[in-house]
């Protein structure tokens, strides 16, 4: 499990939609008050690569405790229905937000070795991805537009998209049919 920060897209596109370049700078500053910053919780299930990303405003504990009973559901209607562990970073809302639902569940929480981002790497190859496939992919006029492509490309990544771990097959092969 891990979050993706993101900057929130202004209404009307950002520095992207008007076409300017990383290095024009000053423009892209003196152009649009800051709007803040979208968080991109995802987990990742470590034998079928299946992910389940939520876009939400924050990543306080309760949200995050919250998403996470989401992910179990996701994955429960998908032949998932026993998570052995939960692999996280050592984030603060992880690590005491995520009790009460990993002991509901009966699910043991494993946090990595504090700067060591490499031992969740799943987690962190699918944020590469995300961020690469789904978020800069296009350039988007609003917020709400790369919100709302969220869940059809994860739907993408989860059904069609070939993965070399997988044998270039995708996550919903190494699954039962449900």
């Amino acid at each position: 499990m891990d979050v993706k920060k993101l900057g929130r897209i202004p209404d009307g596109g950002g520095w992207r939609g008007r076409g300017e370049t990383v290095t024009n700078h000053q423009s892209r500053t003196d152009k649009h008050a800051k709007v803040g910053y979208d968080y991109i919780h995802s987990v990742v299930d470590d034998h079928s690569r299946l992910a389940y990303s939520e876009v939400l405003a924050d990543e306080k504990g309760t949200t995050c405790a919250a998403f996470f009973e989401r992910a179990i559901d996701y994955f429960a209607a998908h032949g998932i229905d026993r998570i052995e562990r939960l692999m996280t970073d050592n984030a603060w809302a992880y690590r005491w937000s995520l009790r009460e639902v990993c002991a509901t569940h009966g699910i043991v929480q494993k946090f990595i070795r504090p700067h060591c981002p490499w031992q969740n790497g799943k987690a962190e190859r699918y944020n590469r991805t995300l961020a690469t496939e789904w978020a800069y992919r296009q350039a988007y006029t609003s917020n709400d537009e790369r919100t709302e492509a969220l869940a059809p490309w994860n739907e993408h990544y989860n059904t069609r998209r070939r993965h070399q771990a997988l044998a270039g097959l995708p996550p919903i092969s190494r699954l039962r049919p449900t």
